[in-house]
């Protein structure tokens, strides 16, 4: 986990690194989620923002153009969120998972949870890179 924890997590706090994603400026989601941490499990309470296939977080809820995000997950990475309150054994608590990892968040009602899962999902589907005819190698049509 800890390899996908240090890609997303904003570590080097460049502009590059978000792909020139203006998340201070109208984003498809905001609001407060607890997720836990890398290395010590414990849950803190941080603002997300999802904006253009890109799930950030800061510690404050006011966001601005010099803001740094903590952390941010391109979700086209991701394959699956869904509930995850028999996982954890926490009400309003969701994951988020890659081929070879789960980030687990808990949002503070029921509807803020499907909420998160809805967006975060319309997101994945949206940004997710599919095939195109150009990456398809057909080896059978090549000459030998």
């Amino acid at each position: 986990m800890a390899s996908l924890w240090r890609a997303v997590s904003g570590q080097t706090n460049q502009l590059s690194d978000y792909d020139g994603v203006e998340f201070w400026s109208n984003p498809e989601r905001t609001g407060w989620l607890t997720k836990q941490g890398e290395y010590i499990k414990t849950w803190r309470r941080r603002w997300f923002v999802l904006k253009q296939g890109k799930l950030f977080w800061f510690k404050e809820s006011t966001v601005t153009r010099a803001s740094r995000p903590r952390g941010v997950i391109p979700v086209a990475s991701c394959l699956t969120v869904k509930g995850a309150e028999d996982v954890l054994n926490k009400q309003y608590a969701f994951e988020l998972s890659t081929r070879t990892e789960t980030m687990y968040f808990i949002a503070d009602s029921e509807k803020e949870k499907e909420d998160w899962i809805n967006s975060i999902g319309r997101s994945i589907v949206q940004h997710s890179r599919s095939v195109t005819d150009s990456e398809i190698v057909d080896y059978d049509s090549q000459k030998r």
